[in-house]
Parts: structure tokens; sequence; C-alpha cells
């Protein structure tokens, strides 16, 4: 069971403890229907069972069983009661001798069954291919759907659950989810046999069941690439967000062995934005999640790799080759390196707020919450443009979306457009001056306590969703030492490193520092990491562009 092209097919399964009689089966069942469908056989009801919860794993759809009454061990009623828990929906045959047929006929009412066949079935033409024709024809028009290959269960209010479902939508991995408490959940747990006491399941697209899968396990098993091809490379870019996507694009086009180095997902904080409407090319807006699947596929053209899930640890200079070290132990070596680590949203500091992460607390927009927000509150911290892209998107499900501001107003801080369209939707209120002062709930949120700035007044509100979008600390902490930042941990990089008139500590060259180039040669920054950056989309792709063209430049002078 591991050819793609067998996969793809629905299975008729047959089991018959006679081996005789089984290849009868399966070869009478191949002849009519082995072009269409994917016969399986097996000869007890043990290994039946066995080969349906494989299948149940693997996202395969069965679509008849059929099986011998007088099977020792286990007889086809008793495995047909347990084949219904894997798969409730495939059609049920019993083959039976003629002695046998009051046993079949109680057991319509045992298992549901669907239809007896007397042994023998000969000739097939008119006593078995008009059966399973018509039991074809009802499983088809049975509300039956083929599902993702990689499939998830977990619990509702889990924060590893729900990192899960986030780590494989913004990695554009197909995946259908399934709640631990509900009946297939329950057969998935059962076919994986998990106790559920660990969750989430996640199970693969071979079938594999992974119990708490961290990133770098889930990104290996579902197919993302997470280990370079080479040892040594031109360019090394840190950081799979607009600059380092934009980086890795024009590098890899311009001739550079190019590898891309993410830690989570691409596309960084852009990419959990749910609409883009000022970036330049797309009138209608586009959202992050297209963007940026856009941009991977245009990098890998033109030969780019992308790595996911490795975390950096450490930039060292070993000559003229720059060393980035992962958090593994292994390393890649290139001759040049661009920082484009990007920020994150910083955490919410009300107490509360930790222990609710992931169970109604959520950092960035996390969509693949928003159809579980459908006629529901929802509140928003944070006064920028991603606070009212996410504010604009929820605001078509949600009953209400308030807007938690610590600001007078939402000026200044986001763009124009997004505050009028904001003004003009019904369900968003803006409470500004506000601040989020506690979260509270059991297992999952439940209440928040406003705060008033000014008079200091509190409010208790209700409230189960919570997305906040506040500041942005700049990913570089494993740089310290090495590169050098301002006070608040962006990069320093050209101009700002000799404001004096003289080239930073350690500088050898007999040139200053290129324009995003940092205090180590040949190791530059683009996007949001850098200090006094734009802090949008459109200038940190440009950034991306114009440090591959300085990487050019260093190149050509090392």
């Amino acid at each position: 069971m591991t050819q793609a092209a067998e996969t793809a097919r629905t299975v008729i399964l047959t089991v018959d403890d006679d081996p005789g009689v089984s290849r009868a089966v399966a070869r009478d069942l191949r002849r009519r229907y082995g072009a269409a469908y994917r016969i399986v056989r097996a000869e007890s009801g043990e290994s039946a069972l066995e080969a349906l919860r494989e299948l149940k794993l693997r996202g395969d759809l069965v679509a008849v069983i059929l099986a011998d009454y007088r099977m020792p061990q286990m007889n086809g009623i008793e495995f047909l009661e347990q084949a219904l828990d894997v798969y409730p929906g495939a059609r049920r045959v019993l083959l039976t001798a003629y002695a046998d047929t009051n046993a079949a006929i109680d057991a319509i009412n045992v298992v549901d069954l669907d239809h007896y066949l007397l042994k023998p079935w000969d000739p097939p033409e008119e006593k078995l291919y008009p059966v399973l024709d018509d039991l074809l024809d009802a499983w088809r028009a049975s509300d039956f759907r083929p599902v993702p290959a990689t499939k998830v269960v977990g619990h509702r209010w889990s924060a590893h659950s729900s990192d899960v479902r986030e780590f494989l939508a913004r990695n554009q991995v197909p995946y259908r989810w399934y709640s631990a408490d509900e009946p297939e959940g329950q057969r998935l747990l059962a076919a994986a046999e998990a106790d559920g006491r660990r969750l989430p399941l996640v199970i693969t697209p071979d079938g594999a069941p992974l119990i708490e899968p961290d990133a770098p396990e889930l990104a290996a098993r579902v197919g993302l690439a997470t280990t370079p091809a080479a040892e040594f490379y031109d360019l090394v870019v840190i950081g799979g967000g607009p600059a380092g996507l934009g980086s890795a694009v024009y590098g890899a086009s311009e001739g550079l062995r190019t590898v891309l180095v993410e830690r989570s997902a691409t596309g960084g904080q852009a990419g959990q934005s749910s609409r883009i409407e000022n970036y330049l090319g797309f009138p209608d807006g586009v959202s992050g999640a297209q963007l940026t699947e856009r941009a991977r596929r245009q990098a890998a053209k033109f030969g780019a790799e992308i790595l996911t899930a490795r975390e950096v640890t450490g930039l060292e200079v070993n000559g003229s080759a720059r060393v980035v070290r992962f958090s593994d132990g292994s390393a890649v070596a290139a001759h040049s390196v661009i920082l484009a680590t990007g920020v994150s949203y910083r955490q919410l500091a009300a107490p509360g707020c930790d222990d609710l992460t992931g169970c109604g607390v959520f950092y960035g927009s996390a969509l693949t919450e928003a159809a579980s927000c459908q006629d529901q509150d929802v509140y928003i911290v944070g006064g920028a443009n991603s606070a009212g892209q996410a504010a604009m998107y929820l605001s078509r499900g949600a009953k209400s979306v308030t807007l938690l501001v610590r600001g007078e107003s939402l000026a200044a801080s986001m763009s124009y457009y997004l505050i009028q369209q904001i003004e003009e939707a019904p369900n968003i209120h803006v409470r500004a001056g506000t601040v989020v002062e506690s979260a509270h709930g059991d297992g999952r949120l439940e209440r928040l306590t406003l705060r008033d700035v000014k008079n200091g007044e509190t409010e208790s509100v209700d409230a189960q969703w919570m997305f906040v979008f506040i500041g942005a600390a700049p990913l570089t902490d494993w740089l310290d030492g090495t590169v050098l930042r301002d006070e608040r941990g962006f990069i320093l990089a050209g101009p700002d490193l000799t404001a004096d008139g003289r080239p930073p500590a350690g500088w050898e060259l007999d040139r200053p520092p290129y324009h995003l180039e940092t205090n180590i040669p040949g190791v530059f920054v683009a996007g949001d990491a850098r200090a006094e950056s734009a802090k949008r989309v459109a200038s940190a792709v440009g950034e991306g562009a114009m440090a591959v063209m300085l990487v050019h430049r260093y190149l050509e002078q090392s």
C-alpha cells in the first residue's frame, strides 16, 4: 500500500480464511472493478482489521467490505461489527453457505448488513457483479468525501493543537481537523492505537501517527525540506518573511547558490495578514498567504532551497566563510549571509494571558481560528495595520469585533485606507485609551478585565477570543556578541555603524560598510530586523533585493 497510484483509488476489501476462495473472490473483483478500485484481500478477520486501520490512517476510502461468515477466531459478523467502527460508511456484504442464511438474516440487525451472497457465486456476471454495482452506486451517492492526506486529531482548546494547525496552514500543507471528542476523531485515535491523553495526534500522508510532534519532526514528515542539500553556498538567507523571500528570489535568479532558512513558516507577520491592500500591483488586495506562496514558488523556480522549521542559533566567521549554526548542532556555510529574521509580536504582560495562549488568546491573526469566531464577540489588541487587517477579516463572520487601542486614536499607527474601512464596518468598534488588565478562564478564555488608561477605571467583559498585535520585538537575541544591535535589539547597518565617521570596532576593510552591511563584512540585514526600517511589506521586499545587489558587490571585491 505504498504506491501513490494505488492510494489514489478507493478500496474494495474481501476477507476469507480459505486461500482458494480468497483468491477467487479477489480475481473476480479485479476482473470487473480493478481499473477503478483497489482490491485488497485478507485471510483472517484480524489481518483484515489491521489493513482497515492502515487504510484509515492513510486517508484511503473503502467502498465495500465482503466477509466470509465461517472464519475461525472471528467470524464474518464479528469482523463486520468491528469494521463498522473504522469505516461506518462502507457497504457490508456477508458471504455465506446455504445453511448459514438464517445467521446472515440475523446479521442485518447486528451490523446493518447491506447484502449477503451465497457461495458459490458463479457466474459472477449474474450473481456477484449486479449486487456490487448497486452497492457501489449507493456508496457513491452517499456523503463520503476524500480527505486531505494529513489529519490532525486534538482538543479544541489546546495550545499545542492550535500551534500544529497554524504551522500546517501557514506552510500550505493541506490537512483536516478532527476533534478528539467526535466519533471520527475517536476512530482515528483507535486506528493509531492512541489513548487520547497526549494530543494532538498527527497522521502523516504515509499513515504514520505522530503524538505531540514538534515543528522539525512535523515538517520532515509532511514533506517540507528541513536539511540543506549542500554544505557551502554563495548566500544563506535567514528568515522567510517578505525581505527573506525577496532576497531568495533575487539571489537565486542572479545565479547565486542560495538557501533560505526559516524557523517556522515562510511569510513572517505579513504571511498571517488576511488582506494587504496597499502593496504595489494588487489593486484588489492580496492575502499574506497568497503573496507568500507566490514568492515561495518563485524562489523555488529559480533554484533557491527553502528549509523550514530550522532554528538558527549562531553566526561565526571562519576566514572568508560565514558559518550559520542550527539548534541541533549542525551548520551550513556560505560566502555571504542576509539577516532577514523579522520581528515577532510582543507578549501581553497582563495576568492570565500566558496560561490562556492558544486557548482563546492568540498572537497574530491565527487565521485557522477565524471559522470558530462565527457569530461571537472578538477582541483585538493593537492599533497598527496588522490589527486593522485582522479586524476587517474577522468582522465578516463575527458578531462583533472590538479594537482595543492604548493611544487616543488609530491615526498615529494605521494606514488611512484601513481606518476608513473600519469606520464603515457596522460591527467593528474602536475603544481608544483602553488596555487589557487581565484575562480569565478555566482552560479557555472566558472574560477580560479592561482598564481605561486615563482614569484607571476597570470593566469586566465576556470574551472567548482575543488576538494580540502589540509592538515588534526583533528576533535577534542569538546574534548577541557577534552583530551590533541597538538598545532594542534591532540590527545596525551601513551609515548607522559609522555615525561618528569611524568604522565599527574590528572592521578591517579599507572601505566603510555598505548600506545594508553589518559590522561583519559579507553579512547584511534586510527588512524589519534592521534598525529604523520602514516596517512595510514593500520596503522589506525592496531591501531584500538591494541586499542581494550589495552581496554581488561584496563577492566581486573579495
